[in-house]
């Protein structure tokens, strides 16, 4: 299957999700599981973490398949980006429980599967989102590339690169409203 006909497939689903087709999110589920179960994985760095994040991936996909926009992002970008964010509110919460784990130990988790990167890479929208990730200075390319296809928070980011956590924080919205602008074009 192509990357169009894949988008326009998984566009569908999230239409009959949006109006409550509870067999449309089986369908979902099939599609996308493997992909989104990896970056779970690869945040989380526990199997039964990543499994308990995928369920809730997916109870808010149910729930907000309404919000999503076809033209505003991909189906899998939306979805991972849900992912990612579920995976990393749940590191935090292992962290407060004192069992907290390095997050550069997530990088050794294996995965034959494409990441999220690779996957919009492969579309036309990721082509269009490496031109204009390409347009940015390098360190906005590798805080938004760390933050949002890594998995790291900003926090862990800004101790990483040794800088503020604000100008972390400043660095990415700056280049998050780049690419906007420039995908808009």
């Amino acid at each position: 299957m192509q990357p169009d006909q894949g988008r326009a497939v998984l566009v569908g689903i999230m239409g009959r999700l949006a109006v409550g087709e509870q067999d449309a999110l089986g369908e979902l589920y099939q599609r996308t599981s493997a992909k989104l179960f990896g970056v779970c994985l690869r945040i989380l760095n526990d199997r039964e973490e990543a499994e308990d994040v995928l369920q809730d991936v997916y109870l808010t996909v149910w729930r907000r398949a309404d919000r999503f926009d076809s033209e505003r992002a991909s189906p899998i970008t939306w979805l991972a980006t849900i992912a990612r964010n579920r995976s990393i509110d749940r590191l935090r919460q292992i962290g407060r429980r004192g069992g907290e784990r390095p997050m550069e130990a997530a990088a050794d988790v294996a995965d034959a599967g494409p990441d999220a990167f690779e996957l919009m890479a492969a579309s036309d929208d990721g082509r269009r989102l490496r031109e204009c990730l390409g347009a940015l200075d390098a360190p906005t390319q590798t805080s938004i590339a760390s933050a949002f296809y890594g998995g790291i928070t900003y926090e862990q980011l800004a101790e990483r690169l040794r800088v503020p956590l604000g100008t972390i924080k400043s660095r990415i919205r700056r280049g998050l409203i780049k690419l906007r602008e420039c995908l808009a074009q």
